[in-house]
């Protein structure tokens, strides 16, 4: 099955001159998801994961599933403020400005096995600093997988880890 099937593009969304690769039209098909899935386990059960970290909020549509499907646990790294309770955060920096990402204090024990899944692997910048804030708490992170890559943005080149994708996009 080609997956590029079931994802929409949507021109100039969110805003102009962008254009947005829409993975709704795949998790609505039972049978693309269910094969997207499926082919994400076979790629990221090689690293023995602990744990699938899910980049907020596309990456949870991929990460909670996908854990589910290995056996493992699934953590959420989520923007600043959205977590309950004690949070280890990272700051880190976009084109313009500066982000933060957290993740909950005790969501990953140190030497914890643990794969960082996004929907899109685009410039690469959240991923890495996902990367980052789960080693900054002891976790080992033998790698990273996403269902899109926009491979002219170059993302994987900030990521010091494989990274594994199903779908790429040259432009």
């Amino acid at each position: 099955m080609d997956l590029k099937d079931h994802i929409r593009s949507i021109p100039d969304f969110p805003k102009p001159g962008i254009l947005f690769y829409d993975i709704s039209t795949m998790l609505r098909h039972e049978d693309a998801w269910a094969v997207a899935m499926g082919r994400m386990a076979r790629m990221v059960r090689a690293y023995q994961p602990d744990l699938i970290a899910g980049i907020e909020s596309r990456g949870f549509l991929v990460a909670a599933p996908l854990a589910l499907k290995l056996g493992c646990g699934f953590i959420m790294v989520r923007k600043k403020g959205k977590l309950p309770g004690p949070v280890i955060g990272l700051d880190y920096g976009l084109e313009y400005g500066t982000d933060r990402i957290e993740i909950q204090a005790d969501a990953v024990y140190p030497g914890q096995r643990v794969v960082v899944v996004d929907d899109l692997l685009a410039t690469g910048g959240t991923m890495n600093a996902a990367i980052q804030l789960i080693r900054q708490v002891g976790g080992v992170v033998p790698a990273a997988a996403a269902l899109i890559e926009l491979t002219f943005l170059n993302g994987r080149t900030k990521l010091d880890v494989p990274c594994d994708t199903l779908v790429a996009y040259e432009e």
